[in-house]
């Protein structure tokens, strides 16, 4: 299929992960493809992956100014979205008498400040029948221990989908938002665990998955491309959860 062909379409935080494998299914779906990252080392990998006219952009996300720099970049280049994915984001994890305000403050403004103002600041270059897909968690429904401030940000975020949905959709555009599981990315390598515990944590996680494995990058792909299509013209400030049955049964 070539659901995108003659669409832009921007994912934030592309350069790795589950921002990579979308940005390389909507590429394979005919979309100019545009990717943000902090680090210009896995940018300039991914950019061949992505067609002969994607565009690779170092961006900080998580301040204002980031924001309106790539919105005022994508203007001065005279790019207009049909879509966009909003997946930059941290992981940091630790128990209640552990946290700081560092850490609070990292991840508030990586995740809920940074995508709120990069909305805010694209809104203008959206075409009529845009779609926006956030990127949540299913750590916002479950209650992990040692998760509360990055579960408080990603229930941030899923909020955002339903009142976001409410502004946006007199312009044509509409907002959702997916809730992964325990997706097989480079994010757990950043959480500062040794191999053993890293294996141990993992072995741990997925006991407790229904389908007994981690989910794949391109099967939470597959559902961000359906939001951002016009196949999912009637969805609106919804939440769709992936996460193999984990948060369900």
């Amino acid at each position: 299929m070539n659901r995108f062909e003659g669409k832009t379409v921007l994912v934030t935080g592309g350069n790795s992960g589950i921002g990579l494998a979308t940005a390389q299914a909507f590429a394979a779906e005919g979309a100019r493809v545009i990717v943000t990252g902090r680090d210009a080392a896995t940018l300039e990998a991914a950019r061949p992956t992505l067609g002969a006219n994607a565009l690779a952009i170092r961006n900080e996300a998580g301040t204002v100014a980031a924001a309106r720099a790539l919105a005022q970049r994508l203007t001065d280049e005279g790019i207009r979205l049909d879509a966009v994915f909003i997946n930059a984001g941290i992981a940091r994890f630790a128990p209640l008498s552990d946290v700081e305000e560092t850490m609070w403050d990292q991840t508030f403004n990586t995740n809920v400040k940074g995508p709120f103002f990069q909305i805010q600041a694209l809104t203008p270059l959206f075409n009529e029948g845009a779609s926006i897909v956030l990127n949540g968690s299913i750590n916002a429904h479950i209650g992990m221990p040692a998760s509360s401030v990055y579960a408080a940000s990603k229930a941030g975020i899923i909020s955002l989908a339903k009142t976001l949905s409410a502004e946006l959709l007199p312009l044509g555009v509409r907002v959702n938002v997916i809730s992964p599981g325990p997706v097989s990315t480079p994010i757990y390598g950043k959480l500062g665990l040794d191999a053993d515990t890293l294996a141990n944590t993992a072995a741990q996680i997925k006991s407790q998955i229904p389908l007994g494995r981690f989910g794949d990058p391109k099967e939470i792909a597959a559902t961000v491309l359906h939001l951002a299509s016009a196949e999912s013209a009637f969805i609106v400030g919804t939440e769709i959860v992936i996460d193999g049955g984990m948060s369900q049964l």
